[in-house]
């Protein structure tokens, strides 16, 4: 029996290494004669990025292991490739080219952060190789890539769900501030280009650095520009910062962020400023209080179960994105019944009702994503928790 295993703590004193290959099991014995199936990943498992790319790696791990245990799909096994890109755009394109051309692989999955995903998406269109992104900038399946899709909710959805909840509190006077990385740029350019359509003006348009540890004069500048609410566009730890020190200069407007801080870290970062702060997310965040008839909870409650039981920690739905790519593709390769490159990518565009951590996925030739905006949920930390908006 041929078992490759993954040494987690040794590559992370390797940032940007390579990872080893994981979760393969069972060649070589009686009804496993035929290859595996090869699933690809490149994950910001260290570096800023860590607190998206960890649970992503993470649940990979766990469900390829599962669905081997179970017998594996269509006869054969599942072999994860995992490259640790540590947030770094080049070694992501590097990596996304070891995997077509030397793992051979038959799929991807994986690109924890936009600039991670954009630096390799040319390679996946170049080569034909299927690639299920887990970033959130729109421009991914904007313009539609014949050869690339997404999981997570987009950054002009968020715009969208942020600014339906403020046109709801009677508020129309928004202050932007943003950080510097390609997701938080994208998403800022999709607030401004949205905020018309749903009667917002922006009275201030603030920026910070990716290595800034105070906004306050950013901040002071807003609190004088006469905004009736303030939304940041930025993932990582900025976003905790800017929450800090929103409550140090006195704003009490009310603070909106990005689903590209939905997890607890968030929350533990930001300490009792967080408290009111509102953001869209995905189900899996609340699937303790979600009603019975949701259609997600059955999904968000055995995902965050498996996860947390298996992990010790908090489930995030960073890992819910990389349960769903895995699980789309999975699905794909169920119904091609075959792993043909051209066949599985249709297979993944004709996704239709598959109800995920993210919300019930619609695909087609014009969506690459297939998610509405009936997949956020508008979220408010309340006594140090996330609580659902009604």
């Amino acid at each position: 029996m041929g078992m490759f295993r993954f040494n987690r703590a040794l590559a992370r004193q390797v940032a940007g290494a390579a990872l080893a290959v994981c979760g393969v099991a069972g060649f070589g014995s009686a009804g496993a004669q035929e290859q595996p199936i090869r699933i690809g990943a490149f994950l910001s498992v260290t570096g800023p990025a860590a607190f998206l790319g960890d649970p992503e790696l993470k649940t990979l791990e766990l469900y390829v292991d599962r669905i081997n245990a179970e017998g594996g799909l269509l006869g054969r096994k599942l072999q994860l490739f995992s490259y640790d890109d540590a947030g770094d755009a080049e070694k992501a394109r590097t990596f996304a080219k070891r995997l077509i051309e030397q793992d051979k692989v038959d799929v991807i999955v994986g690109g924890s952060t936009t600039g991670t995903t954009m630096a390799a998406m040319p390679l996946a269109e170049q080569s034909s190789t299927p690639f299920i992104s887990l970033a959130g900038a729109v421009t991914i399946i904007e313009p539609v890539k014949k050869w690339v899709f997404k999981t997570p909710h987009t950054d002009r959805m968020a715009c969208e769900k942020i600014f339906v909840d403020i046109k709801a509190r009677n508020l129309s006077k928004v202050a932007l501030i943003s950080g510097s990385g390609g997701f938080d740029k994208s998403m800022r350019a999709e607030c401004v280009k949205v905020a018309p359509k749903y009667g917002m003006d922006l009275v201030a348009d603030e920026t910070y650095g990716a290595t800034d540890t105070d906004m306050t004069a950013q901040l002071t500048k807003i609190k004088g520009s006469g905004a009736q609410a303030v939304l940041n566009a930025g993932f990582g730890q900025g976003p905790a910062i800017v929450t800090r020190n929103y409550r140090q200069v006195g704003l009490a407007l009310p603070l909106y962020q990005s689903h590209g801080v939905a997890s607890r870290e968030y929350i533990k970062l930001s300490g009792p400023a967080a408290e009111g702060v509102r953001l869209p997310a995905a189900a899996l965040l609340v699937s303790d209080i979600l009603p019975a008839e949701d259609a997600q909870k059955p999904v968000v409650v055995a995902y965050r179960k498996a996860y947390e039981d298996k992990f010790k920690s908090d489930v995030s739905t960073f890992g819910g994105h990389a349960y769903d790519g895995l699980m789309i593709a999975v699905n794909a390769i169920k119904a091609a019944r075959s792993t043909d490159k051209a066949r599985l990518r249709d297979a993944i565009e004709a996704t239709k009702g598959y109800v995920g951590t993210g919300g019930v996925v619609n695909m087609s030739a014009a969506d690459h994503m297939g998610l509405d905006l009936s997949a956020f949920r508008m979220l408010e930390v309340k006594d140090g928790n996330w609580s659902l908006v009604k």
